[in-house]
């Protein structure tokens, strides 16, 4: 079959067997007279203008990159991260490592502790020796970087030097880009991925023409590498992977055409060379950088309860190894709810009779949880409770194993934990949680008050038999009578008739990770009992692969969970024109602020751009099905290949946003606005050049004189916004009332306009 494939398909033609996607039309246009379109402009002009507008990005970005010297907006995260590497200690967040790595890093390389650990907005960081400038500018470094990076990515596409300029000056002069990458966040870092991936893949495109030769396999592997880079910073890189994505699948089919003359066997090495390059590599580099999050954080943090007891006692130093002790039937115990760490509590108080929405409640005892920063609550005799076998067989001194079905004496007022099927106070499909006394709870009500301890594990493992341990095993204590979850929650608290503590329900939403608990601490453990002396415990070895599965089970469910609100939250609808913002930091002594937003002139102009290419897109398409041929060949090249694809990778890294529930704000939309500035500087040299199928007296090609004026009015514009916000963008300049309410465009809300 091959043969016979290649028998039809080995004669010559005038199209190269694997021309890029844009080269079938580049073919075409031969049929112009190429004496008159406009010459190619000389590599001296090229480089002049990159140097120029690398150093307009060197200057936007380092300039007074030392100012604030405070902890600003979410340099608490990002900064606190680098500091727990630094000392080697186990943190959980949503984000791959690889940023964070590269953050710690540099405090490595200049000799910091980590000591400062960023816990609050506005901590100074000069009384505290942090080197905050060498983080800022590694940030700098990184966001200057961008810039040429886009310049030569608009060269690789064969765009002229207006062209190259314009879409970097968007990105050069664009208030949020500037503001991301000269603060300790992982932005910089993504944004250099997204823009290198996109670069190294069009420099792959001009060597199409050889394929598998040594200079097409190495920016093949730089794409495969770079994509590794964005997906390993943030998951919201899987988008770059779809713009890169979609492009190779429209070269794989363009290669499978049978005009262009390969075989089944050539056509399976362009596919498994894509496959190695773009997918397999890029994931072993993923894995790589989770080896070493995992190698160098060994010692116990605070990400330690977000992990399993077994995960757990793999660290070093771990509570579970000095704290965890086997619990016994008769112990008295504090019970901990994992997610919210708030202790199980009643008192001698009742649910009031009726509730404020008119339901009726069983007018019982109270079950709450209450919650202490300083961890006070674990010696309240309200939070204690003796642990009991179903019977009153003698069990005292017998070991506690999941899957038991036990009772809870509370130990403050005598009575029996107890839930039935009456509604709770705040969540009316849940049950109430109450106290029964003897008389009730040993008889009418005694299968009320039986309880299972369920391992929360997931699969098969939940239904293990399992020794309880004290802060050790995480449980789900499951009513036997009604099949529900003892649950809490903290969004949402008890009002003044439950002194403002948390809502103790049976949730029966059983698998819900958030009905966790542990039993936190045996009360009554005397001195002589052995389970008080400290047994070192030898280190528990888990293989890496199981400890990063379930690490990406919990990021991508905490990801996924991201759904509270936030004041500066917003929604992707109002990014493309940058209708708001954040605010980052702001001094109330000297009223000075750093608000995040972006370049207003700059985002409306994309969305012009964006809007009038759709609009190109429709007049020909409708023009053409009345046999109007009004562009050229080389014009619907451009207007359908390389504007086409940019505008897929703009689409790509925008509309997702709108199917997804958990918080969203405008710095999200940066990769998107990246992607939008290649393609706005695209189209302006579109719409400067003569495009016509018809012969004019005008020489085909770019306009020189009206792609010069187009991009000098729209640089203006651009340059002259990102001055005007600038007090705001770096915060180091006292605004009076005046001048704050004049820079309060759209909805953007400042600090100090009164």
């Amino acid at each position: 079959m091959s043969q016979a494939v290649r028998k039809r398909g080995g004669k010559k033609s005038a199209t190269p067997p694997t021309s890029s996607i844009v080269d079938d039309d580049l073919n075409k246009l031969k049929a112009y007279n190429e004496d008159s379109e406009t010459p190619k402009e000389p590599e001296r002009k090229y480089y002049i203008a990159l140097i120029i507008v690398t150093l307009c990005a060197i200057y936007t970005r380092f300039s007074k990159i030392d100012t604030p010297a405070k902890v600003v907006f979410d340099e608490v995260h990002f900064g606190k991260f680098a500091s727990y590497y630094l000392e080697r200690t186990y943190f959980f967040d949503l984000h791959p490592p690889f940023a964070k790595l590269l953050i710690a890093f540099v405090g490595y390389l200049v000799g910091y502790d980590g000591n400062f650990k960023f816990e609050n907005i506005g901590d100074n960081y000069i009384e505290h020796n942090v080197p905050y400038v060498a983080y800022r500018s590694f940030s700098a470094i990184q966001g200057a970087a961008v810039v040429p990076v886009m310049f030569l990515t608009m060269k690789n596409l064969g765009y002229s030097v207006p062209a190259c300029l314009f879409s970097s000056l968007l990105v050069c002069f664009d208030n949020a880009h500037v503001a991301e990458s000269r603060l300790i966040l992982l932005d910089a870092t993504l944004i250099l991925s997204v823009a290198l991936t996109i670069f190294a893949y069009t420099r792959f495109i001009t060597y199409r023409k050889v394929p598998f030769s040594r200079k097409w396999w190495t920016w093949l592997s730089l794409t495969g590498v770079f994509l590794s880079c964005v997906i390993s910073t943030k998951y919201v890189g899987v988008f770059t992977y779809v713009t890169i994505g979609i492009g190779v699948l429209y070269e794989l089919w363009y290669l499978l055409d049978f005009k262009r003359g390969l075989t089944l066997t050539d056509l399976s090495k362009h596919f498994f060379a894509r496959l190695w390059a773009l997918i397999i590599v890029p994931f072993m580099i993923y894995l790589f950088w989770f080896y070493l999050h995992f190698a160098i954080l060994v010692k116990s943090g605070p990400g330690d309860s977000f992990m399993s007891s077994e995960f757990q006692e793999s660290l070093l130093e771990s509570p579970m190894a000095r704290h965890a002790k086997d619990v016994h039937y008769n112990d008295i115990i504090s019970i901990k709810h994992k997610e919210t760490d708030a202790f199980l509590h009643s008192h001698l108080f009742d649910y009031p009779l009726r509730y404020e929405d008119g339901r009726v409640s069983s007018n019982t005892q109270q079950v709450t949880c209450v919650f202490d920063s300083e961890n006070k609550e674990s010696s309240d005799i309200n939070n204690h409770w003796e642990i009991l076998p179903p019977n009153d067989a003698d069990a005292e001194g017998k070991a506690v194993y999941t899957n038991d079905i036990v009772r809870f004496r509370h130990v403050g007022t005598g009575g029996y934990l107890l839930s039935h099927d009456v509604a709770s106070p705040l969540k009316p499909t849940n049950e109430e949680f109450t106290i029964a006394y003897d008389d009730d709870a040993n008889a009418d009500h005694y299968n009320e008050t039986l309880f299972r301890l369920r391992l929360s594990e997931s699969g098969n493992d939940k239904n293990k038999r399992k020794l309880v341990r004290t802060k050790a095993i995480p449980l789900k204590v499951i009513h036997v009578d009604t099949v529900v979850a003892m649950w809490t929650h903290d969004d949402e608290l008890l009002p003044e008739w439950g002194f403002g503590h948390q809502e103790v329900s049976g949730n029966k939403k059983v698998q819900d990770r958030s009905n966790i608990w542990t039993f936190d601490e045996i009360v009554n453990l005397k001195e002589d009992d052995k389970r008080a002396e400290y047994v070192p415990k030898v280190i528990r070895k888990i293989p890496f692969l199981k400890k990063w599965w379930e690490l990406q089970l919990l990021m991508f469910h905490h990801n996924n969970i991201l759904s509270s609100q936030h004041p500066f939250a917003s929604q992707p609808d109002s990014w493309p024109l940058a209708l708001s913002g954040v605010s980052f930091w702001n001094d109330n002594e000297e009223r000075k602020q750093i608000f995040f937003t972006g370049n207003v002139i700059g985002f409306w102009l994309e969305v012009g751009f964006l809007a009038i290419y759709v609009g190109l897109l429709l007049a020909d398409q409708v023009t053409r099905r009345r046999h109007v041929y009004i562009l050229n060949n080389k014009a619907r090249s451009r207007l359908y290949n390389t504007l086409g694809f940019l505008f897929i990778g703009w689409s790509a890294h925008y509309l997702p946003f709108f199917l997804m529930n958990r918080q969203k704000f405008l710095h999200h939309y940066l990769p998107a606005h990246l992607i939008a500035a290649l393609f706005s500087g695209g189209l302006v040299e579109f719409l400067c050049s003569n495009n016509s199928n018809k012969k004019t007296g005008q020489p085909k090609g770019v306009l020189k004189i009206r792609m010069a004026a187009f991009v000098s009015i729209c640089a203006v514009g651009v340059v002259w916004f990102f001055f005007y916000f600038r007090p705001v963008t770096y915060g180091d300049i006292s605004l009076s009332v005046e001048e704050v309410k004049r820079r309060q465009w759209l909805d953007i809300k400042l600090h100090y306009a009164k």
